[in-house]
Order: C-alpha cells, then structure tokens, then sequence
C-alpha cells in the first residue's frame, strides 16, 4: 500500500496493519496506543516495551514508509508541535502533584510572551475599523470557534451587524462573498486548523475587507492581513494552552466598547432596556 508522505504516523500503522507480521504487529499496538511516546523513546527502548528486537522495529519503521527510526521520531515530534493531542499525553500520563501549578504558571508564561509582543496602537486600530465598518464578521474553525462566537458577542454590545461564521449548515462562500471595502473580519487562526482557511484568508483579503488574525498557526505572519496578534499556546499536558487567545479576544472587545462613545452607549443601554423589558436577567 503506498504512504503518502502527508499521513501521519497512526494513519501509516493503521494502513499497514493487514501488511503486518505478529512481532510487528505486537509493536504497531503500542505505537498506536501512544504514538507521542516515539519522540522521547530510542529504538531499543520501544523494542524493550513491546517485547520485540531492534531488527522488527527497524522493518517496521520501513513497511510504514520511513526510511529510519529517527524520521519517524521526527514526524511524531512535527504532530506534536503541530498540537495534535493523541500526539502530546504519553503512556505515564501526568503526575497530579504539581499538575495545577504547572498548567497556571504556562497560562501567566503565554500571557507575559503575547502581551510583549502586542502592540497597543494596533489593537485600537482594529477596535476602531470594527467600529467603523458596515460589517463586521468574525470567524474561527475547531478550537477558534468558541472563541470567535466570544469576540463576536462582547462586540455586538455596541457594533449592529456582527456576525460569527461559519454559522451552522452555511458555506464558507455564502458567508464571506458580500464583503467589500470598509468591511471588517476578524479570524482566530490556531494550529490544526482545515486545510481551506489560508483560502478563506486570500479571499477576505481580495475583498478589500481589513483583515485581523489572531492565534498561533504557524505561518500567520505570511497570510495577508492588516493586523497580525500572534498568541503563545505553549502546555504542560495534551492540550495547548489558549489563556492567551481568549485574553487578547478580550482586549479588543474591551477596547472596542470603550472607543465606541455615544453612539455605543446608546446601543449598551437600548440593549439593557430590552432585558428589563423581556425580564431575561
């Protein structure tokens, strides 16, 4: 079976089980029960565990399509920066002594790295082009979505038209084709996110709409855009750590709202009326 050179790791196992003798075997049921374990374990080590010689480890790396042990280290170590995290929790799982502490104290490191590199002037410029433009649509694939429908919430407090995409069973064409110049978009861009946003991105970007990323996708700083907010996600444990995503999703929201004068303070208050009115709160 051919491997293309793009499948990760567990896909090129899981492809080559029926291939398989029963030692190699026994060794692809480790693999796959934590593949992140090949980034720090030596062939000897990986042989010791699943109870196989180096020889097996060394024809099962190259029926996988590897050419050696140490690229297939590589590949894992790439899924893992990439933040897959079947890639990033090991078979030792984490120790709880200690485990608060360490998650709090990367949450303040990724909040000290972001804001040093954030410029105020920046985040105003965007607060204020949002404030400014017939429409303003925010948008944000896998783990960016949550946070997207955040950002979009807090500035609809003073923006009209603000709207999340892509919004359930809508295209990304039907929710990105009416945007023109003076329009604002907002996209919060993590890693692993679908192959079609840097699409997404070119086509906003063609619109002649002020385009804002935020996140840590790699490559961020080559996608056109106005503003540019790159967010340290750095984690102890499986999941990369998005304090700072949501932090800076936060200030411009924040920022917005206090920028936004009269204008916005008449919208704050209809829409507190309209609590009072429903009785929602």
């Amino acid at each position: 079976m051919d491997r293309k050179p793009r499948d990760s790791l567990v896909a090129r196992v899981r492809g080559a089980l029926s291939e398989l003798h029963p030692s190699e075997r026994r060794l692809a049921d480790v693999v796959l029960s934590f593949p992140g374990d090949i980034a720090s374990y030596t062939a000897t080590e990986l042989a010791r565990l699943a109870n196989v010689s180096n020889a097996t480890v060394s024809r099962f790396v190259r029926k996988i399509g590897y050419g050696s042990f140490e690229e297939a280290r590589q590949a894992v170590r790439a899924e893992q920066q990439a933040g897959a995290p079947l890639f990033r929790v090991g078979s030792g799982g984490a120790p709880l002594e200690g485990a608060v502490a360490a998650h709090l104290e990367q949450s303040r490191l990724n909040l000290d790295r972001t804001a040093a590199a954030l410029d105020p002037a920046e985040i105003d410029a965007l607060a204020e082009a949002a404030l400014a433009a017939p429409r303003v649509r925010v948008g944000g694939f896998r783990a960016g979505q949550p946070m997207a429908r955040y950002l979009g919430w807090q500035l609809q407090q003073v923006i009209p038209d603000v709207t999340v995409f892509p919004r359930d069973g809508e295209t990304l064409a039907e929710g990105l084709t009416a945007l023109g110049p003076g329009d604002c978009v907002i996209v919060v861009a993590l890693r692993r996110a679908p192959a079609l946003l840097p699409q997404a991105v070119a086509a906003v970007h063609d619109s002649g709409a002020a385009l804002a990323l935020i996140g840590d996708l790699p490559g961020l700083d080559s996608l056109p855009a106005r503003w540019r907010f790159g967010c340290a996600t750095s984690a102890p444990g499986p999941l990369l750590n998005h304090v700072a995503v949501m932090a800076v999703c936060n200030l411009i929201a924040a920022r917005a709202i206090e920028l936004s004068g009269a204008e916005g303070r008449r919208r704050m208050s209809a829409i507190e009326e309209g609590h009072a009115r429903l009785g929602e709160l």
